[in-house]
């Protein structure tokens, strides 16, 4: 497949599945082996962890929203810039009860597109700016 059709993937994804938490339509988009480049330990690959994933994420922000900003893509690789919004409603970190608090979180995501399937997905979220927002890490006055 193209770069640009692998870019169309992707954001099909995106919004159909995680936007909408339709994770019943992982399988059109998630290869059998699919992997995050960061699973924690004991973390479950393939559909099962990342529905597993979508999941969880949608129990802390029910009304989650990814807003694709930009997408590059070369190859097999395509790299997807979004704005992530909702409401935490859901323990997150663990210990951390809901705070009903609005988010917003700035993320890159990678992920390898492989025969019309994600295969692999990474990348990197401001998440410390969500704890901010929710009032999880204060910050007080600089003082010399």
């Amino acid at each position: 497949m193209s770069a640009a059709e692998n870019k169309v993937i992707v954001r099909r994804y995106i919004e159909e599945v995680v936007n909408t938490g339709d994770v019943a339509r992982l399988d059109e988009f998630i290869a059998a082996g699919f992997r995050q480049q960061v699973d924690p330990p004991g973390h479950i690959a393939g559909i099962a962890g990342c529905r597993d994933h979508i999941l969880a994420v949608r129990m802390t922000y029910p009304d989650l929203h990814l807003q694709i900003e930009e997408q590059v893509a070369e190859g097999d690789l395509v790299a997807t810039r979004v704005t992530m919004t909702g409401t935490h409603r859901g323990e997150w970190p663990p210990g951390v009860k809901a705070t009903n608090k609005p988010v917003r979180i700035t993320a890159v995501n990678f992920d390898r597109v492989q025969n019309g399937r994600i295969v692999e997905h990474g990348g990197a979220a401001s998440e410390l700016m969500a704890l901010i927002e929710c009032g999880v890490i204060h910050f007080g006055p600089v003082t010399k």
